[in-house]
Formats: C-alpha cells, structure tokens, sequence
C-alpha cells in the first residue's frame, strides 16, 4: 500500500504568529512527505532561516532549519491511500521541483487573493497550501476548489485523508527515529 502524507503544523516565526492571528486556525503551514518517517517533506517556504526571503520549494528536515529552531511545533499528519502509478507520478513531481526549484518562488502576492477567496494561479509561484493541492491535482486526487485557494486549515477535512498523528511535531520525529517499529500505519494521537 502506498501513501503520500500531508502535515500541517504551527510553527512559532512571526508570520507564522501573524497569519494564526489573522485566520483563526491552529494551523498556518503544510508540507508533503512520501514516507512515514517525513524524511522527505517538502513545501513552499522560507530557504534561510533568519529571513522570510528568498521563499521557494524547500526540502524540510525536523529538528534543522526553521523546523529546528522551535522546541514545541503543534502538528497533525494524515495520510492518503495512492495507487503505484500516482505515488510515482508524485515521486516525478518532487523530483521535477527539486531539479528546478530556481524557477520557482514563494507567492507573496498571491496571499491576498488567498485571504479574500480570489482565485489567482500564478504560474511557478506558490504558497505552501497551494503548492500541496496542485501536487494532489497533478497525481490523480480530485479537489473540491481550485488549487489556489486551498489554506492549510483545508488539509484537515480533506476527502480521503486519515489522520496519522496529532501531536508534536518533534516528539513524533523522537519516536520514529527511536523506535523503526513505530512506523506501522495507524491512526493514533499524544
């Protein structure tokens, strides 16, 4: 069996503080991983962790970069059940986006149609949600709006999405580090 897992998380930064004042929602980020133990998670977001810019497709590692500068980063992942042939058609998107992740950058602009519910695609500029969604529409995932207009709030009623983990996000990384065993798909909360 197959699956790919979204993990949306609250990170403490200052725009990560501002848009959960702004939105109302627990969450303010998400991320792709196609394995359990997020080894390989990616999204749209800052590339130096001292500055909000330069923002673009980023591999993010748990406990390094941004990631790493927080102790408690609330999370929640969930797991979707793909066929062979979408889960290697997200290995060819990921793949695609890390050989050309200089032609892509974070949609700065595009926040404030995000916030207003305007669609507005721009072409090789995302935000970390929009970014998700278009992957889910590119493997074969049907969305319920266009990809950009999807929050990370969005992720967490998304159709066929289990929830994995609810936790933190660094406990959850402790543990599979720690114990391989803990890698067997379940649902589970901490």
């Amino acid at each position: 069996m197959d699956y790919i897992y979204i993990i949306v998380a609250q990170t403490g930064t200052k725009p990560a503080r501002f848009f959960r004042f702004l939105t109302k929602k627990p969450y303010n980020h998400v991320s792709l991983s196609g394995s359990a133990d997020l080894s390989q998670m990616y999204s749209f977001c800052r590339t130096y962790r001292p500055f909000i810019l330069p923002a673009t497709f980023n591999r993010e590692i748990v406990g390094k970069g941004t990631l790493g500068q927080f102790d408690f980063i609330p999370c929640e992942i969930y797991r979707i059940k793909v066929t062979p042939v979408q889960k290697a058609e997200y290995d060819r998107l990921i793949q695609h986006f890390t050989d050309n992740r200089k032609v892509y950058s974070y949609n700065v602009l595009g926040l404030v149609p995000l916030y207003l519910n305007k669609n507005w695609e721009r072409d090789k500029n995302f935000v970390c949600s929009q970014f998700v969604a278009y992957i889910m529409e590119r493997i074969g995932i049907p969305l319920e709006k266009p990809f950009s207009l999807y929050t990370p709030n969005d992720f967490r009623n998304f159709p066929g999405a289990v929830l994995y983990y609810a936790g933190e996000l660094n406990c959850f990384h402790d543990e599979i580090t720690s114990q391989p065993e803990f890698l067997f798909p379940r649902t589970f909360s901490t």
